[in-house]
């Protein structure tokens, strides 16, 4: 239930906080253990049920939709996309989940800043690592993991050529951040601005 990425932060930590436990610093060792459960929390990594249907498309992120537009992409430059932007805060789940079922066409890291994931902003110039999934029919999805203000970590454990099932998991971004999913333009979009949605289970668009 634990992300394996969270164990470089959780074991140091919890020794510090036997440490002071020991030592007798008990205020220490009080602030130590929330901070200790908190990143537990954090890298939870909970089993979710992903609903049927061939042409879903399924939310990569938990967290709340700040954007949809229609918009183009650097990755199939002349084509245009049905964006649709879910910003993720600290206290959310940040294991990532793949929006459809593929193949992974390609992988593109981008370094970059690392500007509050929220603001429009973020989505061009912040570090980014982008996925493009090739479906069966032929259909590109495209999910860019999107880095923010403090997380410093894009975590992808995909690779080219790999065949993926929706709602799979496929990477996450360490504290606080921003997926991106570029639907092909005519999707039917399931989601609106302010509505909250989980990873592997929200239905966002539907492929026509």
């Amino acid at each position: 239930m634990i992300v394996r990425e969270g164990f470089p932060f959780i074991i140091p930590l919890g020794a510090v906080t036997l440490g002071a436990f020991f030592a007798g610093f008990t205020r220490l060792f009080a602030l130590l253990l929330l901070l200790t459960l908190f990143v537990i929390w954090f890298f939870r990594n909970p089993e979710r049920k992903t609903p049927e249907g061939q042409r879903l498309v399924i939310s990569p992120a938990d967290g709340k939709v700040i954007r949809v537009e229609e918009t183009t992409s650097d990755e199939l430059p002349g084509f245009s996309f049905e964006k649709i932007s879910v910003f993720m805060n600290v206290f959310n789940v940040h294991v990532n989940r793949t929006p459809c079922s593929g193949e992974v066409f390609s992988i593109r890291y981008r370094a970059g800043k690392f500007l509050s994931a929220n603001l429009d902003k973020a989505s061009e110039l912040n570090e980014r690592n982008t996925v493009l999934i090739r479906t069966a029919d032929g259909r590109e999805i495209i999910t860019v993991q999107i880095a923010g203000l403090i997380a410093r970590r894009i975590v992808c454990w995909l690779k080219e050529g790999m065949q993926v099932q929706k709602g799979e998991r496929f990477g996450l971004i360490r504290f606080g951040s921003r997926v991106e999913v570029f639907l092909p333009l005519g999707s039917t979009i399931l989601v609106r601005v302010g509505d909250k949605v989980r990873a592997g289970e929200t239905p966002i668009g539907e492929l026509t």
